[in-house]
């Protein structure tokens, strides 16, 4: 790859030669511009875009080391990409599919509304809160974000099993043996139950919050990771994100929250269905 071009006068005299000239190169970049922004925006959210935003960091390197005539340190780069990219290919089989069913959804011309996992994996978060609130069932669920939470599944009593709301539900009944802890949600299933977590030292904590607060902002101050939680004591449903604690949120307002998270595209044309089922959370 050879960016030298790039300074070369004759380039852009060509590049601007003629008004068709023009117009054919404003839509080239366009048509890359709009691929690219699908591309990220299918990607987010998924543990491979972290090795994405690395792979820019290097490519723009290389285009570096090309304008300032340092052959051999980009011909080297030039092999890694060329290399790293079939090596991530095998190593991200999971993400990249998960990129691409958005990536599809995204472009979804033809309106055949499936249930996504991520769709299913609110469902049965929602369901599971929705029971445990009035019910005053303490609950301390922890949704992995792009940053692996290994260290804390270890701690806990791993399941790898299939999210539901009636599991998550039945795992936080008190005086059930799986029922302290936390529950961490990782790549579409309950990785662990009965998880411990690292508990803040916050100042701006209130005092009558206990350890279940103090360690869902603990874990949301060394992660990405989203967390919800349920009081026992009043029944109020909080969530922590980025070590910012938030109290006493409706279902309709913890849903969308949720969505954001999982970067769930809702259909506009399913309103009434997603309307309804708002309301039901709020029953």
């Amino acid at each position: 790859m050879n960016f030298r071009y790039l300074v070369d006068p004759q380039y852009w005299q060509s590049f601007f030669s003629s008004p068709w000239a023009i117009f054919i190169q404003i839509v080239d970049i366009a048509v890359v511009a709009i691929a690219l922004y699908f591309a990220i925006k299918a990607l987010a959210g998924t543990k491979i875009m972290t090795l994405v935003r690395g792979v820019l960091l290097f490519v723009g390197l290389q285009i570096l080391a090309n304008l300032v005539g340092l052959t051999t340190v980009a011909w080297l780069m030039n092999q890694v990409v060329t290399y790293g990219v079939i090596a991530a290919v095998v190593i991200f089989v999971p993400e990249i599919r998960s990129g691409l069913e958005r990536l599809g959804r995204t472009l979804d011309f033809f309106n055949v509304r499936t249930q996504t996992s991520e769709e299913h994996t609110i469902d049965a978060l929602m369901k599971a809160v929705t029971y445990m609130c009035p019910r005053k069932i303490g609950a301390l669920i922890v949704l992995e974000g792009a940053q692996t939470l290994r260290e804390y599944i270890a701690t806990g009593i791993p399941l790898a099993s299939q999210i539901s709301g009636e599991l998550l539900i039945n795992i936080f009944i008190p005086n059930t043996p799986l029922h302290d802890g936390a529950v961490i949600l990782s790549e579409n299933k309950i990785a662990a139950a009965s998880a411990y977590l690292p508990l803040s030292e916050s100042g701006k904590i209130p005092k009558n919050f206990g350890t279940r607060h103090r360690a869902a902002v603990g874990v949301s101050e060394v992660s990405d990771a989203l967390t919800l939680i349920v009081s026992e004591e009043t029944g109020e449903i909080s969530y922590t994100r980025n070590g910012v604690l938030t109290h006493d949120v409706a279902p309709t307002e913890l849903r969308l929250v949720l969505e954001e998270f999982f970067a769930v595209q809702e259909d506009r044309s399913d309103g009434l269905s997603l309307l309804l089922r708002r309301k039901k959370d709020e029953k």
